[in-house]
């Protein structure tokens, strides 16, 4: 175990881990990053994310998460910062524990380290449909963009375009009606891969105003040219082509909580991690920046937004319990 007390560690390095590591490093505190091993990072969200349109500066980038943050990591270890910024690239953590105040992290290569406040920035997956029995047919076309996950964030690329969306209960069917609200799409469908709908009375009655198609039968294909982002349509059981230009999927996600809730940390009805504003868990030194954290819009502003927040709670104490000690030795 090292020897070191890190005052801040940092895991998952997308949005919010990343802008928790830059506001650490300019209040300048110590802080040690753990952005995850290549596993982790293919399955967070972030990494699937080819573009984003909807944050003012990253439309430039191919990238459109991973490339803004790499160049803000790079530039801490590069700046006048960089004895502040302790970036343990490749690696994720594994487990954590309380001893007394402390936490002892210990990752993927068995090394542990100790810190006195740790950010949990983990995130979350979107859940994959299956078809064929397999997730794989839908990546290629979920990494060019004509199969998403986020309405907020992609909402707009439905705009004058033959429409599916990907799921079978309530709040499938209420991203489908808002797309048709926003962007009248010729054509709006949901498709439930074969599950019975459990569409509540009110989405009903929508469905049917709207003029949204909804087809039961199982997905038992693609059709598109996914290298050039086009997207045609789905292959229903029997053989119906559903004729779609682009699709979002709409089943749910995976929290990545396991690290908070080991430690006892309190979670809603879905695995999202309960915190008070500043995003202290109910585990005292355990903070959430991101989508993990319990409510809020699950955007890169907002994990930008709840890390500095978080970041700045932490230093305060940080500087609090120096300026106790300063003043007893006075």
């Amino acid at each position: 175990m090292e020897s070191e007390v890190y005052p801040v560690a940092i895991i998952g390095g997308g949005s919010a881990g990343t802008m928790a590591a830059l506001r650490t490093v300019l209040n300048n505190q110590t802080c040690i990053l753990f952005p995850g091993s290549g596993k982790d990072k293919k399955k967070s969200r972030a990494f699937w994310v080819a573009k984003v349109e909807n944050v003012p500066g990253h439309t430039r980038y191919k990238k459109g998460i991973e490339e803004p943050n790499k160049e803000t990591l790079d530039w801490m270890s590069e700046s006048k910062f960089k004895a502040n910024f302790i970036w343990k690239k490749n690696r994720g953590i594994r487990k954590i524990e309380k001893d007394g105040d402390l936490f002892i992290l210990t990752d993927d290569k068995d090394q542990k380290y100790k810190a006195e406040y740790v950010i949990l920035s983990t995130g979350l997956m979107d859940i994959q449909p299956h078809i064929g029995g397999d997730f794989k047919l839908i990546l290629p076309f979920a990494n060019m963009q004509t199969i998403d996950y986020c309405l907020r964030c992609d909402g707009h690329h439905t705009f004058e375009k033959n429409t599916s969306v990907i799921g079978h209960n309530s709040g499938a069917a209420w991203v489908a009606i808002m797309l048709y609200e926003r962007y009248k799409n010729p054509s709006m469908k949901i498709l439930t891969n074969g599950e019975k709908p459990g569409f509540d009375e009110t989405v009903s009655k929508l469905i049917d105003l709207y003029g949204i198609e909804v087809f039961e039968q199982e997905i038992e294909g693609v059709v598109g040219k996914p290298e050039e982002g086009k997207l045609e349509g789905f292959i229903l059981k029997g053989g119906k082509q559903v004729v779609t230009e682009f699709a979002f999927v709409s089943l749910g996600m995976m929290v990545y909580n396991q690290l908070a809730t080991n430690l006892g940390a309190d979670v809603d009805d879905r695995g999202f991690v309960l915190t008070d504003s500043n995003g202290e868990t109910s585990v005292a030194g355990l903070y959430v920046a991101g989508d993990l954290r319990a409510d809020g819009k699950k955007q890169i502003y907002t994990a930008w937004d709840q890390a500095v927040d978080t970041v700045d709670a932490i230093d305060a104490r940080i500087r609090r319990n120096y300026r106790e000690i300063m003043l007893k030795k006075d």
